[in-house]
C-alpha cells in the first residue's frame, strides 16, 4: 500500500496548494477512488499470491482524538467514523471521547488516518473562519430542549458554540456524501478495467465484500466495547442557517489529506451495555 498511499498523499498536497475549488474537488475524488482501487487490488492480490506473500490480516489501531472535555471531540469522532466507513473499517469510541480504536486491514487504516488528519484540520480551520465572520449572529435554529415529557424542540438564536456545531454537522454530512460517491466511482473504475481485459465485472465489489466480512469478524472477536456511541448530543441537533450552508460549501471544496446504524458502526469502549 505504501506506493498507493504516497500517490494519495501527493494528490492531497496538490489539492491543498490549489485555490480553485474545482481542482481541489477533482483531487479529493481521485484520492478516495485510489484508496478504493488500492483496497480492491490488495484484496485480489491476497487471493492470487496467498502462497507467495504474507496475507494482510486485519488489525486494530488507537487514534487520539482530543483532550478530555473538549466540545469538538464528538464532531471529530463523527468525521473519523465517516472516513473509516468509506474505507471498510470499524470504529470503537472511548467512553470519554478522547480516542477511537479502528479495525481494518493496514492499508485501509493508513488511508483512514491520512484522510482524517487532513479533513480534521480543514474542518476546524474553515469553521473558525465562519465563526469569526459573525454572519450567524441573529439567526435562529431549532434546538433540542429538555421538557417534562423528555425532549422537545424550540427556536433559539445561534451562539458561537451552536453555530460551530451546526457548521460541523453539515460539513461531515457532505463529506460522507462525497466519500460515498468516490467509493462507488472506484468500484466502477475497477469493473471497467476488468471488462477491458476480458475479466468478469463485479469482482471489485465482491473482493471488498469478502474483505469487509473478514474485518467484521475480526472486530467482533477483538473488540472489548460495550454499548454504542451516541454521537453529538448538543442543542444544535439539526444543521440550519448560514452555518449549514457554509459547512456544506466548505466540505464540497475540502481536500482529502455518526451513526450506530452504519455497517462499521462505532461502539463505545468502557461503556455499559444498553
Amino acid at each position: 500500500m505504501s506506493s498507493s498511499l504516497e500517490r494519495i498523499a501527493a494528490l492531497l498536497a496538490k489539492a491543498e496548494s490549489t485555490e480553485h475549488p474545482e481542482e481541489a474537488d477533482a483531487y479529493l475524488m481521485k484520492a478516495q477512488s485510489l484508496a478504493t482501487l488500492a483496497s480492491i487490488d490488495l484484496a485480489t492480490a491476497r487471493g492470487i499470491r496467498e502462497k507467495r506473500e504474507r496475507v494482510q490480516s486485519p488489525e486494530s489501531r488507537t487514534v487520539t482524538i482530543g483532550q478530555k472535555g473538549k466540545r469538538a471531540n464528538a464532531h471529530l469522532i463523527s468525521l473519523f467514523v465517516v472516513v473509516a466507513h468509506a474505507n471498510s473499517a470499524h470504529v470503537d469510541v472511548a467512553s470519554n471521547s478522547t480516542f477511537v480504536i479502528s479495525y481494518g486491514v493496514p492499508s485501509d487504516l493508513d488511508v483512514v488516518e491520512t484522510m482524517y488528519a487532513s479533513l480534521a484540520v480543514q474542518m476546524t480551520a474553515s469553521s473558525q473562519r465562519y465563526v469569526n465572520s459573525g454572519i450567524w449572529r441573529g439567526e435562529t435554529y431549532t434546538a433540542r430542549v429538555r421538557t417534562t415529557r423528555g425532549f422537545g424542540r424550540a427556536k433559539k438564536e445561534f451562539t458561537a458554540q451552536t453555530a460551530r456545531a451546526s457548521f460541523y454537522r453539515a460539513y461531515i454530512t457532505r463529506i460522507e456524501e462525497r466519500l460515498t460517491e468516490a467509493r462507488v466511482a472506484g468500484i466502477k473504475e475497477s469493473d471497467s478495467r476488468d471488462s477491458a481485459i476480458g475479466e468478469k465485472t463485479g469482482a471489485g465489489a465482491l473482493v471488498l465484500a469478502r474483505k469487509e466480512d473478514a474485518v467484521k469478524s475480526f472486530h467482533r472477536q477483538a473488540s472489548q466495547a460495550r454499548g454504542s456511541w451516541g454521537g453529538y448530543s448538543g442543542a444544535a441537533a439539526h444543521a440550519a442557517g448560514t452555518a449549514a450552508a457554509e459547512g456544506r460549501r466548505a466540505a464540497s471544496s475540502a481536500r482529502f489529506g455518526g451513526s450506530p446504524a452504519l455497517p462499521g458502526s462505532p461502539r463505545q469502549v468502557g461503556s455499559s451495555p444498553k
